[in-house]
Formats: C-alpha cells, structure tokens, sequence
C-alpha cells in the first residue's frame, strides 16, 4: 500500500479556535491520531480491540464508529488516516474549511501544486517533525484532510493515491 510523506517547514500552530463545528458529534484528529488510534498501531493490533473492521461493505478496512476515516496501512502498520467531515484538526480545519482559514492557522503549511492535465486537487502540507497534515483543496476550501507520518503523506500525494 502506498501512502505519502508531507515535505514542509515549520509547526503546527496549537493555540486556535475552531473554524466551525458541525452539527452532531465533532471528531477530532491530531498528530498521533485518534483518542483509540495511534500511527503505528498494527492491524492486528487494531482488529483485536475491535476498532478496525473488514466486513463491512467499504474499499478497505474501517475504523468502528468512524464512518468518515479511512485508515492507510502499510506494512501492518498504521501510517495515515483521510477524514472526511465532520473530523476536524485541534485548530479546527475540516473538510469545508475555507484555504484562507488554513493559510492563517497553519501559516508555515507549503503549498504543493498537482500535476497538470491530472483531475487531482492541490495541497498544502502542514508538518511538526515527522508528522503532518495533507490538505487537498481546490483553491477556495479544503475537500480532504489527511493526518501521519509526514512522509507516507507526501508519497501519497505525490503518487495520486487515495484510500481505495
């Protein structure tokens, strides 16, 4: 399984406010994953704790109770996570987030430009040490965000991979 690594400069800010907070519960994902789901924890790990699930009718494996998060492994290990709304960053960036919005809380982020006559979106890379988030935009807001290990998120968006 490919995945990508986030090649940027600076940290991520840690003192922001929300952008906005969906109705219903708001699910928020940081640089070591989720509350039940660190990066680095092996599917095997993960499946016997009853967090991830094969059997349901999905392009891979799910996380329980976390609809809108595809988990990425490689080599039995958990290296990425795409999230969909309503997860949100600490800082509050989730999937309809204006770019303005991202470019002030994460003004170190780099932006990483898709490759021409392709029908992927744009980037821009968020990193703190080896850890980072990708978030693919179309210029005016965020459509996904995806949080790891900084290097498995830049090979993703470099190779065009996505969770299926």
């Amino acid at each position: 399984m490919t995945a990508a690594s986030i090649a940027g400069s600076g940290s991520v800010p840690s003192d922001q406010v929300a952008v906005h907070e969906p109705a219903g519960k708001v699910t928020v994902i940081d640089l070591d994953g989720l509350p039940e789901v660190d990066f680095g924890d092996s599917e095997d790990d993960l499946t016997r704790r009853g967090i991830l699930r094969s059997d349901v009718n999905a392009c891979g494996p799910t996380l329980a109770g976390h609809e809108t998060i595809s988990p990425i492994f490689v080599d039995d290990r958990l290296v990425l996570l795409w999230v969909g709304d309503p997860v949100r960053t600490p800082e509050g960036v989730a999937a309809g987030t204006p770019l303005t919005e991202v470019r002030r809380r994460y003004p170190a982020a780099r932006y990483l430009d898709a490759p021409q006559e392709t029908i992927r979106f744009d980037g821009l890379l968020a990193r703190d040490g080896d850890r980072a988030y990708l978030f693919l935009h179309d210029g005016r807001t965020v459509r996904k965000v995806i949080a790891g290990y900084a290097d498995w998120a830049q090979r993703a968006f470099d190779e065009g991979h996505s969770p299926c």
